[in-house]
């Protein structure tokens, strides 16, 4: 699978081509702000484990299991 840079595309890119490019990779797109909501943790079940992804105050992720 191919990494793409965000951050570089966002810059030489408008909304619609990056809306363009990514129904075109085999990559999912999700908003922070839709997969939180109004909280700033979120479980993640993989396979038989469950992750917790959290929100911190200074805006970083963090995956811990």
């Amino acid at each position: 699978m191919n990494a793409i840079d965000i951050r570089h595309a966002s810059n030489s890119k408008t909304d619609d081509d990056l809306n363009l490019l990514f129904t075109q990779l085999p990559i999912k797109l999700i908003s922070s702000e839709s997969l939180f909501g109004m909280g700033n943790e979120v479980l993640i079940q993989h396979r038989d484990k469950q992750y917790h992804l959290r929100l911190t105050r200074n805006d970083k992720l963090i995956l811990t299991k």
